[in-house]
């Protein structure tokens, strides 16, 4: 048998959510199943901090495993 792993797109997985992180000062939006929020977050956030121009995607997305034959 050989265990194999993919995405999660069972009816009941998590929902894929995403957040955006200041590489600067290390905040971070909240998580959120809509991108547009934590974009929202990067604008108000440099907006704040004029001077903190570079951040990271953080994606949570819901894995399975399973047995293959």
């Amino acid at each position: 048998m050989t265990t194999c792993l993919e995405p999660d797109r069972e009816p009941d997985a998590e929902p894929v959510t995403y957040a955006m992180q200041c590489v600067v000062d290390g905040e971070a939006s909240p998580m959120s199943e809509d991108f547009a929020e934590p974009q929202t977050w990067v604008m108000e956030h440099c907006g704040r901090h004029p001077s903190h121009h570079t951040y990271r995607e953080l994606i949570a997305r819901p894995w399975r495993t399973w047995r293959k034959p």
